[in-house]
């Protein structure tokens, strides 16, 4: 009982130190006399708790947290773990970011890996509350001490971190993706969807077009023996997933065009628009259903115009133009189509992109992007790719000052989302064009590499 010791023995120093009486500290606190007393005096002790430890340190004008080192033996009175105690104490330390006493009690706990299946649950409760961060020192203890590499205990906390850990940084996001990789087969059928379509999203977002090809085959297959059995097993089908199932469906076939065509395999990436168009005949498609229904039509029809527009088809732009026009969330990824392909079929595009002036001023305005269907994240990565090629469309028609406009546009947008690849890339084209760019623009390319080098700076 020496630590139970020590934390009385601290707040004892300090009721001498601030002449306190035990009714005078129970006024400044809140708390009881008598539970004080027992607290201090009692044989054995009454156990303190997490709030009263609180309220003490306060009284005392203390920081929070002053007590919690001596904390953790509290939760362990007699030698064993007291989850009263333990719970309320580690939630409490994870909102106040003291991970020091979490992995302090974790440990302890761990001697007895029979407590896996109850820091699991803590984990699952704090992750339904919308705890995300709170609950990741859970899952990660679980994923360092479970036994049985096989159970679902284990493949869920992977795909529970991974999910958590899936963010604007592409970095991030590549180093969640390969720790759940090995266990998306593993975890229950609704993680299994969704953790797949999160996979593929996160590739395309890379620009790993061999990977996003193969989670969408993934996807499609488990989506059609998902569909198959619900068709037989109507009664007892039941399936939680954070999308209506045609999302899964549908999205398999869309991306897997998407990685086809980013690929330059036009005419394979159309075979698969047919996959998409129409879900209509889709079972229980109700309001949502309905609706994700009608965006995968519309997307159909934007990627066979695009895909007509890719191979060279300028026939096509009028239509697609007009379709952008009437479809303003499209705008983004349609100019993105024109402009590649004007680059590599050598058109020119300058009236296309006066008709989209205004648009083009503002899709680095962050709200423009939000109001669009696409993640923030998506819209980021494709405005960066927007500029870039729009960079290359000015300087292969001799435009430098614009070209150099959107070198240091596109710069700014790689470098907000960690986009290392498209940053070196961008940096060369600058590099070639240096003697091009204003005074200014010199200037505002070096303040760009002097932030390069503070955030360096900041790392660990």
């Amino acid at each position: 009982m020496e630590n139970a010791t020590t934390i009385r023995s601290e707040i004892e120093k300090e009721l001498k130190l601030g002449g306190y009486t035990f009714n005078s500290f129970g006024q400044a606190t809140g708390l009881n006399r008598g539970i004080f007393s027992a607290m201090l005096n009692g044989n054995p002790p009454k156990p303190i708790s997490v709030r009263q430890m609180d309220l003490i340190t306060k009284a005392f004008n203390y920081p929070e947290g002053w007590l919690y080192d001596l904390y953790v033996d509290e939760c362990f009175y007699d030698g064993r773990p007291h989850w009263k105690r333990v719970k309320p104490f580690l939630i409490r330390c994870v909102e106040v970011g003291n991970l020091r006493c979490v992995e302090k009690v974790l440990s302890r706990l761990m001697e007895d890996l029979n407590h896996i299946p109850t820091i699991f649950a803590l984990a699952e409760e704090l992750y339904e509350e919308g705890k995300l961060k709170e609950a990741i020192p859970f899952y990660e203890c679980v994923i360092e001490n479970e036994k049985y590499q096989h159970s679902e205990r284990l493949a869920i906390s992977h795909y529970r971190i991974f999910s958590i850990s899936v963010s604007e940084s592409m970095e991030r996001n590549l180093e969640a993706t390969l720790r759940f990789v090995p266990f998306r087969n593993r975890v229950p059928l609704e993680y299994h969807l969704d953790g797949l379509l999160k996979l593929l999203n996160l590739y395309h977002n890379l620009h790993q077009w061999k990977e996003a090809e193969r989670y969408a085959d993934e996807l499609r297959a488990l989506t059609t023996i998902v569909c198959k059995s619900r068709g037989t097993n109507k009664k007892s089908f039941t399936l939680k997933t954070e999308r209506h199932l045609v999302v899964y469906y549908g999205q398999g076939y869309l991306m897997k065009g998407i990685a086809l065509e980013k690929q330059e395999r036009y005419e394979e990436a159309m075979k698969y628009i047919s996959g998409y168009a129409d879900l209509s005949w889709f079972e229980d498609l109700e309001g949502i259903g309905q609706k994700e229904v009608q965006k995968f039509t519309l997307w159909a029809n934007a990627n066979q115009l695009s895909l007509k527009i890719l191979m060279g088809d300028t026939s096509s732009l009028p239509m697609y133009i007009q379709f952008l026009k009437n479809n303003p969330p499209e705008i983004l990824l349609g100019l993105l189509t024109i402009v590649e392909s004007a680059n590599k079929h050598g058109f020119l595009i300058e009236h296309i992109l006066q008709q989209f002036s205004h648009e083009l001023a503002s899709f680095n305005n962050e709200l423009s992007m939000k109001a669009s269907y696409y993640k923030q994240s998506f819209s980021y990565d494709t405005y960066a790719d927007l500029c870039f090629q729009l960079a290359i469309y000015m300087f292969n028609n001799l435009s430098h000052e614009k070209g150099i406009y959107y070198v240091l546009k596109s710069l700014k947008k790689c470098l907000e989302i960690s986009s290392k690849e498209k940053f070196m890339i961008c940096t060369a084209l600058f590099e070639r064009f240096r003697n091009k760019a204003t005074k200014d623009q010199k200037s505002e390319y070096e303040g760009i590499m002097e932030e390069v080098l503070i955030n360096a700076s900041k790392k660990p």
